[in-house]
């Protein structure tokens, strides 16, 4: 019921949705510090995908998969990317080392979590900025590639975030996306995507994908989650949110409620 009832409130008044996860995401970075929680997305399983991983990035395997999913649709070896809603910055970090861009900036809201993006990452070719994705820092045509993992349901407004993507993107570069909605906004989102400068090139419902990376990871989460020093309401909040098995969120999928979506988009000009 708190879900629905939030949900109202955030179509009724976007800019209390972007406070809500500008605080939340904000108290989260400080209350939960640790290295170890480099990821807050869900993940995506294929029995097709077997990347090579370092054993230090086998413990998030699934959400990596997510990121290797949207981002290798386009190469990036050599390109300067950008993503929008880093949050804690594994991702990002995640494709600096794996996808060997020529630059990774990450752009987050968030102040605290860009300052332990600071903290957790030392590389001369990724960096952080705390930015609003509605009115990014950055000249035009200024990157490559634009990358935006499970972050713009969060945002005001997506038509200010797509024609901020639109501005920011040099002609032809790449728009490569991935988020939830609930399932009869989906054609709203795809419109949104295929709107301003940009076109939408292909889109997957991957779902099925997300639901079964929660199976393999709900067991590791819930341990994880339980050994935070957050209290105890806080703690349930995250399970549901970080999608283990059994909770609302994960529900959600399963009944068909929520549908998550990957897609891919050109600028034209």
């Amino acid at each position: 019921m708190i879900y629905r009832l939030l949900y109202s409130i955030f179509k009724r008044f976007p800019w209390i949705k972007q406070l809500f996860w500008k605080i939340w995401y904000t108290r989260l970075a400080q209350k939960v510090s640790s290295s170890k929680l480099k990821f807050m997305n869900y993940g995506y399983y294929s029995e097709s995908m077997n990347i090579s991983l370092k054993d230090e990035d086998e413990l998030e395997r699934y959400p990596i998969q997510l990121y290797h999913h949207v981002a290798t649709k386009v190469a990036l070896k050599g390109l300067k990317v950008l993503e929008v809603g880093s949050g804690r910055g594994g991702g990002a970090n995640y494709i600096n080392e794996y996808l060997e861009p020529k630059e990774m900036i990450g752009l987050d809201l968030s102040s605290s979590a860009i300052d332990l993006c600071d903290t957790f990452y030392k590389s001369d070719r990724l960096s952080f900025l705390q930015g609003s994705s509605e009115d990014m820092p950055f000249g035009d045509n200024t990157f490559d590639i634009v990358i935006n993992v499970e972050s713009s349901h969060c945002y005001t407004s997506m038509d200010n975030f797509i024609s901020e993507v639109s501005r920011v993107l040099k002609p032809n570069g790449h728009f490569l996306f991935c988020d939830l909605r609930r399932s009869n906004y989906v054609n709203e989102m795809l419109d949104q995507l295929n709107s301003h400068s940009l076109e939408l090139l292909s889109y997957e419902d991957i779902t099925s994908n997300v639901i079964r990376a929660s199976d393999e990871m709900s067991a590791q989460r819930i341990d994880l989650i339980n050994r935070l020093k957050v209290g105890k309401y806080v703690r349930n909040i995250l399970k549901s949110f970080a999608g283990v098995k059994g909770g609302k969120v994960y529900d959600s999928f399963a009944n068909g409620y929520f549908k998550y979506i990957s897609a891919v988009c050109i600028n034209k000009e």
